[in-house]
């Protein structure tokens, strides 16, 4: 499974495997660990779960290639339970490239069909 960074606008804010996800919505999520830069944006990331577009939030894969999506967020409740607390969802990625970023969440999801 690989890894993808997290980035808000330019800053590398944490990273996650997106080991979750629904194929068929093209959305991926997964525990986000977080870089020391995540700090910058972490009280804003803590509060406004509805609308962070202000962040210019995204994803790169291991090869530095931006996955376009409609959207990216960060759920952070570490002030209120305990590890892992932290969750990035990737919204909207759209096909083949889903498949090609994501084969083990569209073969889980057929594997349901069988």
């Amino acid at each position: 499974m690989a890894k993808f960074a997290v980035y808000a606008r330019e800053i590398l804010v944490g990273h996650s495997m997106l080991e979750f996800g629904d194929a068929p919505m093209g959305v991926a999520f997964g525990a986000f660990v977080p870089s020391e830069a995540y700090s910058q944006i972490q009280g804003e990331c803590r509060v406004n779960h509805e609308d962070q577009s202000a962040l210019c939030l995204s994803i790169k894969t291991e090869t530095g290639m931006t996955v376009p999506c409609a959207g990216v967020g960060i759920l952070d409740y570490s002030e209120e339970i305990e590890p892992p607390n932290m969750e990035v969802n990737v919204l909207g990625v759209p096909y083949p490239l889903y498949s090609e970023l994501f084969p083990e969440h569209v073969a889980s999801y057929e594997q349901q069909f069988k």
